[in-house]
Order: C-alpha cells, then sequence, then structure tokens
C-alpha cells in the first residue's frame, strides 16, 4: 500500500495482482468509499462508471491511466474519498495527493 499526505487528507492506493490483471483499491479522507470505477485494458478507452452525486472519477481516472501504461495490462481502480463539506482548497489537497499516488505506482 502506498500513500500521500497526512490526516483527513492522507488518501491510499492498495494493490491486487489478479494473475494477468491488476486491481487498485483507492481511499482516504475522512471516510473511504464507493464512488466510481474505472477499467484501462488495451487498445480501448478508459471506461468509467460514476455513483450518482461522486466525482471521486476526477482521481481515479489518471491513476487507471498510470498504471495501465506502467504495467501494460487491464488494470481496475475503484474507490473513493470523503471530507465532509470539503472546501475548494480541501479538494485540491486531495487531488493533488492522489496525483503523487500516480506518480508512485
Amino acid at each position: 500500500m502506498i500513500t500521500s499526505g497526512e490526516g483527513k487528507y492522507k488518501v491510499f492506493l492498495d494493490k491486487i495482482e489478479l494473475d494477468s490483471d491488476l486491481v487498485f483499491i483507492v481511499g482516504g479522507g475522512e471516510k473511504s468509499h464507493i464512488g466510481a470505477i474505472v477499467i484501462c485494458e488495451k487498445n480501448k478507452e478508459p471506461k468509467t462508471i460514476k455513483l450518482d452525486g461522486h466525482y471521486d472519477y476526477v482521481v481515479l481516472e489518471p491513476i487507471a491511466k498510470a498504471a495501465y501504461e506502467k504495467y501494460n495490462k487491464k488494470v481496475l481502480v475503484i474507490g473513493g474519498i470523503h471530507i465532509d463539506n470539503a472546501s475548494k482548497q480541501e479538494i485540491d489537497i486531495i487531488i493533488k495527493n492522489c496525483k503523487e499516488l500516480s506518480e508512485k505506482l
């Protein structure tokens, strides 16, 4: 598991290997949850499922693309990060921390 940030801005990325495929779980903030799912596979555009009222795909899509580029395997990224009544500044911190996760893959 890799992490980025501290306190309620801490996010994590856990990798599970399934023979020739990879599953990544992303969570953090005050409450981890399932807010979106992204699948990347060879010669196809990423497929994203966004749950109503959730914007987690904004951070999951770049992680999925980075993982696919690095490992050249089918990748599924699932998860969500929640902070109650998050301000724009807090959201920006979470986005920055998630970008760091994708760089640490």
